[in-house]
């Protein structure tokens, strides 16, 4: 199926398991990346397939066969599988960063000035990954072509209904983490787990359902205020940042990338 929300980045996987920060959006599963393999791969509206199947198939093919022979794992399972695939992910981290290196441009720095000053960014982006591990509602506009897609549509219902959503066959926004709380009077309708700003050049397009399409875009959406939505966190109040502020914060952001992970080290073949 077409999913309905934006693929949260695979890149430091492990420091966000260490700091305890959810791995999806709306904060189910939590951080074990064990759970989060398993959940991906059995789950009807995401992969749909049996552990039991998967293992087979796996044993079947002999360059995955060769490959868990090669690490001293012996026959493949499904447990090995749900081990393995943690481990994987736990070397996509950053290489090369300018900001980890000292080495950001004169543009950036006046950005990193406005990000801890004048634009508030870190009242929720803080720490080695720029994320508080906390959830917040940020009027983000919804994607209405979610709605208007219908495999798209079908997996926001089904993922409603398998998580215990009232009305889900009628909800026209993501809920967000009220799949996890539940809280009756809907304070938590709209709130979304704060992600990490490392490797955003990478990421593109943004926000929990990829509605904004540039760091230029993020920028200017915060700047004004952040969306409407009656669930909206109350610090978020227009900036009145200078069109070079926005700039200069936009090359901040850029410097939290390094290089593409796209090495033979990376990309099996």
């Amino acid at each position: 199926t077409k999913g309905f929300r934006n693929t949260p980045t695979l890149i430091n996987t492990v420091h966000k398991q260490s700091l305890g920060i959810p791995w999806f959006h709306d904060g189910r599963i939590g951080t074990n990346l064990n759970d989060v393999t398993r959940d991906q791969i059995t789950e009807s509206i995401w992969m749909n397939m049996d552990m039991r199947i998967m293992q087979e198939r796996v044993k079947q093919d002999p360059v995955y066969r060769k490959m868990f022979q090669d690490v001293g794992m012996g026959e493949p399972s499904n447990g090995k599988v749900r081990k393995l695939i943690p481990e994987y992910l736990k070397t996509l981290t950053s290489k090369n960063v300018p900001y980890d290196l000292g080495n950001m441009s004169a543009a950036a720095k006046k950005g990193e000035a406005v990000f801890i000053g004048k634009g508030g960014c870190v009242q929720c982006h803080e720490g080695p990954l720029f994320a508080d591990g906390q959830a917040y509602n940020l009027g983000v506009p919804v994607n209405k072509d979610i709605f208007r897609e219908p495999l798209r549509h079908i997996t926001f219902v089904a993922f409603n209904m398998f998580m215990g959503n009232e009305n889900f066959m009628n909800l026209r926004r993501d809920p967000g983490a009220h799949v996890v709380s539940h809280y009756s009077d809907g304070r938590d309708m709209g709130k979304f787990y704060t992600p990490t700003l490392r490797e955003l050049k990478q990421t593109a397009p943004y926000m929990h359902n990829g509605m904004l399409a540039t760091l230029k875009d993020v920028v200017a959406f915060y700047n004004k205020g952040g969306g409407n939505d009656p669930n909206k966190d109350s610090r978020l109040k227009p900036l009145g940042l200078s069109a070079q502020e926005q700039a200069n914060l936009v090359a901040f952001l850029k410097s939290l990338s390094g290089d593409p992970l796209t090495g033979p080290e990376h990309v099996y073949g």
